[in-house]
């Protein structure tokens, strides 16, 4: 007697962001989805992240509106629509760590920057402060630069993850590679167990850099993948206000970018990037350390942050291919070279997630994939499910 054959409208493989919206958003359509992760919920990347749900304007630096901007615009009004649970996608449950975003300048912002952020294109998205407004970080006698409050939001990552998690446990499932694989029978790809298989309507791979090595195991080359690192720097400290901000520099990208957290015991951690990040990817730790202390010694040099403990996170960013490496403009939603039913997408950035899963709804259509009729999935409940990832203000520092 042969492994049982299960049938599903969808396969993804990849528990972040990525995976997990795209997986909320087409069950909420009909679709019979099912979800794979080999590690916990939000790894990497996702729990990564900053938690910055921003449109774009920190892209604009150079005092011009880019391409880049123009597609990640609209992503602000999209989340806070599903955080209401009035979108594609409920979030509502996860905590919103500021309603606010702010950018900044030490020294003032060069006159063709100034002129472009009063403009009447960023009306409603960029709001200079006075300076009973500025953030409790800011409000010093020895701040002499501007502050503007961004139409931007932060949100809380693994409380992000938990909300998407729960809402669809029962289709998420921990996949072990040694006992699996992927298959490719033709043109068709599956999945198979050691005592059964999954043949999707559609497999679509949001693992992040990890699709780079579920492409080659259904023996395609594209779409080619890219890697662009970066080493973020954690603060923990023991000054109390949290900050969220961009401190403009010489380049159309953030000098450094600040958010927020708390770590399980209640201390407050500074989680740093911008072009300190980017330009440190491959900097020693210590050496990227040593100007991190030196950078918020000279932005915030009023601010008593207590003992501090430092430590470095290198991350790697999966993106489709660009030439020179460049960013990618928005999501990424492609065909697997020689399958007619496997995707792979990359949201590029945490804000482009709803992006990413409009796209993936673009690609279906275009492939006449329709909502099925419900299968049995007994023989994948062996699997078990993945837990969700530890917060690296924790883990880094343990």
């Amino acid at each position: 007697m042969g492994s049982p054959v299960i049938a599903t409208d969808i396969a993804i493989i990849g528990g972040g962001i990525a995976g997990l919206w795209t997986l909320s958003q087409l069950r909420n359509q009909g679709f019979n989805a099912v979800l794979f992760e080999q590690e916990a919920l939000g790894s990497y990347q996702t729990v990564g992240s900053q938690g910055m749900i921003h449109g774009g304007i920190k892209y604009a630096l150079s005092g011009a509106w880019s391409g880049s901007s123009e597609a990640i615009s609209a992503m602000p009004g999209v989340w806070r629509s599903c955080l209401a649970g009035e979108g594609k996608v409920d979030l509502r449950g996860c905590q919103i760590l500021s309603e606010d975003f702010y950018l900044w300048s030490h020294t003032g912002l060069t006159s063709k920057v100034s002129s472009f952020f009063a403009s009447k294109m960023l009306r409603g998205r960029v709001d200079k402060l006075a300076a009973a407004d500025f953030p409790p970080p800011l409000r010093s006698p020895s701040f002499k630069g501007q502050a503007y409050r961004l139409a931007d939001l932060v949100l809380d990552v693994p409380s992000l993850v938990e909300v998407l998690a729960r809402q669809h446990r029962d289709v998420i499932y921990r996949i072990d590679w040694s006992q699996a694989s992927l298959e490719h029978d033709g043109d068709r790809a599956y999945i198979r167990g050691r005592d059964w298989e999954l043949h999707p309507g559609q497999l679509i791979l949001t693992a992040g850099a990890g699709n780079e090595a579920l492409i080659k195991a259904l023996g395609a080359n594209e779409p080619a993948m890219q890697r662009r690192p970066l080493q973020q720097v954690l603060m923990k400290h023991e000054y109390a206000e949290p900050f969220y901000s961009h401190c403009t520099g010489g380049s159309a990208a953030p000098r450094l970018t600040i958010s927020s957290h708390k770590n399980s015991s209640g201390e407050p951690v500074w989680y740093l990037g911008g072009d300190l990040a980017t330009e440190g990817a491959n900097a020693d730790p210590d050496q990227l350390i040593a100007k991190a202390q030196r950078e918020v010694a000279e932005l915030l040099p009023w601010i008593d942050f207590g003992q501090c403990q430092w430590r470095t996170l290198q991350l790697d960013r999966g993106e489709p291919l660009q030439s020179a490496l460049l960013r990618p403009d928005s999501a990424f939603v492609g065909p697997v070279e020689g399958l007619d039913n496997a995707l792979v997408a990359w949201p590029t950035k945490l804000s482009l997630s709803p992006n990413l899963a409009d796209e993936v709804d673009i690609a279906l259509q275009q492939r006449n994939i329709i909502p099925g009729p419900a299968t049995d999935l007994t023989a994948l409940e062996d699997l078990g499910r993945p837990g969700i990832a530890e917060t690296y203000w924790d883990s880094v520092f343990t």
